[in-house]
């Protein structure tokens, strides 16, 4: 079949009205267009839809046929394995296509990115400048073949309309620290493949850490048979087999070519970080005489700031130049990103050479020295024709950057104060705040979220970052170059828990990358989300529901059963429910006020999209006699007030890891309110987790202990008030995972509803704590 397409005009009438019999008819709509990232320009006529079914052929025309033979090769063969479509490339000029690509250097299309979609009774053409905008066009086009709904192998009808579409910013970007933890080529490629799907095309790639030096470079090779292994310490182990097996891993040159040329395919620009002068153990570790103490380091197995620097001298700077020289050869970016974050000065204040170095530059301080050491790597890159690119922390202690860098401003607070700073100062700049677009920070504050730094960053809170500085002008706003979500991996050993951070937030850092600032619209953004689930689950992606997944709210009533509110966190979809411990479906009971059950029921919940979408893993709430009288961590305050850290534990018989809330050096956890008539037992689950948080040490809070193993507390009205039970660690001290403990609670006079205090003795900094559960019994 040459010539597969439809004109559906009355489709897009709900009501047809059929003369004969005077019968009225329902006929479905035209599924309507549901594209992310929000296009700069969408015409749909509201009449009329070509439909594309199995045998459509794929034409393409203009220039650049090679290359657009290639982007329609992939088109097709994404769409069917998406969507089960299997469409057919013409090899040479089709008569009737249905679907083409044309590429002309001289169309009226915006930007050498931009593209154009016509969908009409002659087909759906998609006109480009080059083939990157035809690519991007080709993005859209499989989003249009998988609207809302879609039924795998069916065809699909495509409503009529214009479709004018440019990137608002160059540099969309996602950030991969394969420093902490190493990702196989196999699974970079997977992330740069769904990138392009959400039309990002910059991935920085971070490949130099404290905990591991990732990249080969010949005429250096201690850097990766020394620094690219470190003990596995803590959870690392279970990565290795072993506590004896180092964890290790580095990519050779030929895998560096390889992935750049993977990602040039899919217009994706790898721009590589060789961070410096911190984040450098596993440098130092390789070659001492790059640090400043003469000391051999291990390859660092904490997370945080390592304070073991290079040396600002020029030996060193002949090892960055060989360094970079090498890096150039591998990437052909137009970009190089040096680092310079989290500098902790505090070996090279301790050194005489420093100080006299600093001295002998008539510089008035280590900030200042860091800033020339900077100058010096980023003239050398400007010489072969590179622009530098750095993080805002120099901007952040009042030093100057290089006039040329590109600062990556992750400081977002006040305001955006530093980006604004940057900008001011002659800068491009790149957003990427830690407050919204760090995607290691977990998502919400369900029990079962998975593991992450604090505080939560929301979808909405993605989806909101400022990208243009309060204060900056509409001039200093043309300095804002992009905007960039970071995937920092300390406590991201796995790609499965890649994929569930970075989707779908990403879905937000896509839109604010992509759209213009006039389609910002979080409404219309919800809206559009499930057709986009959708699309990440053909595609294999194990994307967090954190988002739209149901919250259990539980309150006693006056005749002793429960009454529980249902919620999620962008109140958006329908909640169904059952109470017989089923999972839900699209025709469970929708959830519209609170529900009364008695004790011992089980009630399961689930959000549904509109078109019937299942968006969300169920979740369980127990309803029997411990439901009030009991509290997982993630239920818990910390003492400090701060927002916990969720950590991971060790895997369990079942396979799976717990997850808990921790307020990291201060094993110490806050229940306001806590219902105690008649409690005489308490149950605690709890796991002690290897110390490896680096810099935070120094804030380790120390509790006396009872006994030399300690023990948990459990105290009333407030960390210092009656004892109610103290509960042994000696039987947890050597146990891998889990361990159980209990005890009688002593009721002081006057108990009922009493806030509780509940700590671990000792030094968090010889293993910390973490609480899984407390259950009291009468």
């Amino acid at each position: 079949m040459s010539r597969i397409v439809t004109s559906k005009f009355s489709r897009c009438l709900v009501i047809v009205w059929l003369a004969t019999t005077g019968v009225a008819v329902a006929v479905p709509a035209v599924p309507q267009w549901s594209l992310l990232p929000q296009p700069a320009k969408a015409s749909p006529i509201g009449s009329g839809a070509t439909e594309i079914a199995n045998g459509a052929v794929v034409s393409v025309h203009g220039a650049d046929r090679q290359q657009m033979q290639s982007i329609a090769e992939r088109f097709v063969q994404r769409v069917a394995d998406t969507n089960g479509l299997n469409l057919r490339v013409a090899t040479t000029d089709a008569a009737h296509p249905v679907i083409t690509f044309d590429v002309n250097p001289n169309a009226g299309i915006t930007d050498d990115a931009g593209y154009r979609i016509t969908v009409d009774d002659s087909g759906i053409l998609v006109t480009a400048r080059t083939p990157r905008g035809a690519f991007y066009g080709s993005v859209t086009l499989w989003q249009l073949l998988t609207p809302p709904g879609w039924t795998r192998g069916a065809p699909v009808e495509v409503a009529h309309g214009v479709i004018d579409d440019h990137p608002r910013f160059a540099w969309r970007a996602l950030l991969l620290d394969s420093g902490r933890h190493y990702q196989s080529v196999a699974d970079i490629k997977k992330l740069i493949d769904w990138m392009s799907l959400n039309k990002l095309n910059v991935l920085l790639w971070h490949l130099t850490e404290d905990q591991g030096w990732r990249l080969e470079i010949p005429k250096y090779p201690e850097l990766t048979k020394i620094g690219a292994c470190r003990k596995a310490v803590g959870l690392d182990s279970e990565l290795t087999g072993s506590a004896d097996l180092p964890y290790c891993g580095f990519y050779t040159e030929a895998e560096a070519r390889d992935i750049v040329r993977y990602a040039a395919e899919r217009y994706v620009d790898v721009v590589p970080e060789i961070d410096l002068p911190g984040h450098s153990q596993a440098a130092v570790a390789a070659y001492p005489w790059l640090g400043v103490t003469g000391k051999r380091p291990s390859v660092w197995t904490d997370w945080g700031v390592s304070p073991w620097l290079l040396k600002p001298d020029e030996k060193t700077l002949q090892f960055v130049d060989d360094v970079l020289d090498e890096v150039m050869r591998l990437f052909p970016s137009r970009y190089i990103s040096m680092g310079g974050d989290e500098a902790d000065k505090q070996q090279w204040n301790a050194s005489p050479d420093v100080r006299a170095q600093m001295h002998k530059l008539s510089l008035a301080n280590m900030d200042q020295l860091q800033g020339w050491f900077t100058n010096q790597v980023a003239e050398h890159l400007i010489k072969h024709g590179r622009t530098p690119v750095g993080w805002d922390d120099e901007l952040v202690a009042g030093a100057t950057l290089p006039a040329s860098e590109v600062v990556m401003s992750w400081h977002g607070n006040d305001n955006e104060r530093v980006a604004l700073a940057a900008i001011k100062q002659g800068h491009d700049v790149v957003m990427t705040p830690q407050e919204s677009l760090y995607f290691d920070h977990y998502q919400s504050d369900l029990p079962d979220e998975w593991q992450g730094p604090p505080p939560a960053a929301t979808l909405r809170q993605a989806y909101d970052t400022v990208v243009i500085p309060n204060g900056a002008s509409a001039t200093e706003a043309q300095r804002i170059i992009g905007v960039q979500g970071g995937l920092w991996t300390e406590q991201m050993p796995t790609f499965a828990h890649g994929q569930h951070a970075v989707f779908p937030r990403i879905a937000a850092l896509s839109e604010l990358g992509w759209s213009p600032s006039s389609a910002h619209d979080w409404n219309g953004f919800l809206q559009r989300m499930p057709a986009e689930l959708a699309r990440y689950r053909a595609l294999g992606i194990d994307y967090a529901d954190s988002a739209f997944a149901p919250a259990f709210h539980v309150t006693a009533t006056a005749n002793g059963a429960f009454q529980i509110e249902l919620s999620n966190q962008v109140a958006f979809g329908t909640i169904r429910y059952t109470t017989d411990g089923s999972d839900p479906t699209n025709q469970s009971t929708p959830y519209a006020q609170p529900i009364t059950l008695p004790g011992n029921a089980t009630l399961r919940a689930a959000t549904f999209a509109p078109d019937g979408l299942e968006l969300t893993a169920p979740r369980t709430q127990v309803l029997d006699e411990t439901t009030l009288l009991s509290r997982d961590s993630s239920a818990l305050a910390t003492c400090s007030k701060q927002p916990a850290s969720h950590l991971e534990g060790g895997k369990s018989a079942r396979g799976s890891r717990p997850i808990y809330s921790v307020d990291i050096g201060n094993a110490c956890w806050l229940w306001p309110q806590a219902p105690l008539n008649g409690v005489k037992h308490v149950v605690m689950t709890v796991e002690r987790i290897t110390w490896r948080f680096g810099d935070e040490a120094k804030d380790a809070v120390v509790r006396r202990k009872a006994n030399a193993s300690g023990e948990f507390e459990i105290h009333a009205d407030s960390c210092t008030g009656p004892l109610l039970a103290r509960l042994p660690l000696e039987s947890a001290m050597q146990a891998k995972g889990q361990s159980r403990l209990d005890a009688k609670v002593a009721m002081p006079a006057g108990a009922g509803v009493r806030n509780l205090c509940v700590f671990a003795t000792g030094d968090p900094r010889d293993g910390q704590w973490a609480l899984a559960r407390m259950v009291f019994s009468k």
